[in-house]
């Protein structure tokens, strides 16, 4: 929740199911003042925003503006893009990464005349390789522009962790990094529940709980529960708006939280000029520091892995 004293505004571009849910998570959680949603689609962007303002009495104080005028985002704080091509079923994101750099490449310097002090946050995807194309299309510093990254990731994660042992996943510690997509991966390492290491954890029996099988199991879940959604529904929505909803929490309230959004990295383990999620602190100038965690050989790797994937998409979009 923000200090009521302040005034914050955020701005989300795109009134499509993961726009419309990050302005009703929001909007219930009170990440800002202001909220409000842009879409060129003059009649859906009007109805989402009339359902939205229907139910504000039993809401945070908190108002929702918006509409298909882009003068509407002006004057905000942050501005999250989910505007772009939907991932449909078996399509990866990074096959949506052509089209949706053409669209940034459009929708960018509009924004940026109507929000030029803002933290952009990019959460259509590919995420990784759109947050690189926002920054060169922009000529913003780094610490402005990242996308919601593994966020959601760690959060199904740590879903699923505290799922298989009864533990509360705010008790999980653990962390999805890497591309947000089909090389992510977890780090095991560093893992824990509450303060102990999570792959020491036994039950009450005394026999240990996460062996690599299970750990492999885990990861592969994570990495794959996109799909088997946006297979039934045809989009993840309601997560990656509660997602969505506290990365803002940490950028307005300036909370400098520990999360894995993803940035253009800078000699991170090796890794440069490629947007991938690392844990990061967040607060009010945006990426604020990525954290060298640490990460034996097999994570190295994966990371490394990750890096060359969305390298060999930005160079065939000449990123």
């Amino acid at each position: 929740m923000t200090d009521s004293a302040s005034t914050t505004k955020l701005s989300i571009v795109g009134a499509g199911s993961v726009g419309s849910s990050l302005a009703y998570a929001s909007l219930i959680r009170g990440s800002a003042n202001t909220i409000a949603l842009y879409d060129v689609n003059t009649a859906k962007v009007d109805a989402e925003v009339l359902d939205l303002g229907h139910g504000s009495q039993y809401m945070r104080e908190s108002q929702i503006i918006g509409g298909s005028d882009i003068s509407c985002v002006a004057g905000s704080d942050i501005v999250i893009i989910t505007a772009g091509a939907r991932q449909k079923p078996g399509q990866s994101r990074l096959d949506l990464a052509g089209t949706n750099v053409d669209i940034l490449g459009s929708l960018m310097p509009q924004l940026l005349e109507q929000a030029p002090n803002a933290i952009f946050m990019l959460v259509t995807n590919p995420c990784d390789v759109l947050t690189t194309a926002a920054l060169k299309i922009s000529g913003l510093p780094r610490n402005r522009v990242l996308s919601s990254g593994t966020v959601l990731d760690t959060s199904r994660l740590r879903w699923l962790v505290g799922r298989k042992i009864g533990i509360s996943p705010r008790s999980v510690h653990a962390m999805m990094v890497g591309e947000h997509g089909d090389t992510e991966f977890a780090l095991w390492s560093s893992a824990t529940i509450g303060q102990a290491p999570l792959q020491e954890w036994t039950d009450e029996s005394g026999i240990s709980v996460f062996d690599q099988a299970v750990l492999d199991a885990l990861e592969e879940e994570v990495m794959t529960s996109a799909y088997k959604v946006i297979q039934g529904k045809g989009a993840t929505n309601y997560a990656i708006g509660v997602a969505g909803a506290r990365i803002v929490e940490a950028i307005l309230g300036d909370q400098k939280a520990v999360l894995p959004v993803s940035t253009l990295l800078n000699d991170y383990h090796g890794i440069s000029d490629i947007a991938l999620s690392v844990p990061s602190v967040v607060g009010r100038q945006g990426v604020e520091r990525t954290l060298d965690f640490p990460m034996n050989e097999i994570e190295e790797a994966k990371l490394h892995k990750s890096a060359d994937a969305l390298l060999a998409v930005q160079t065939s979009l000449g990123i």
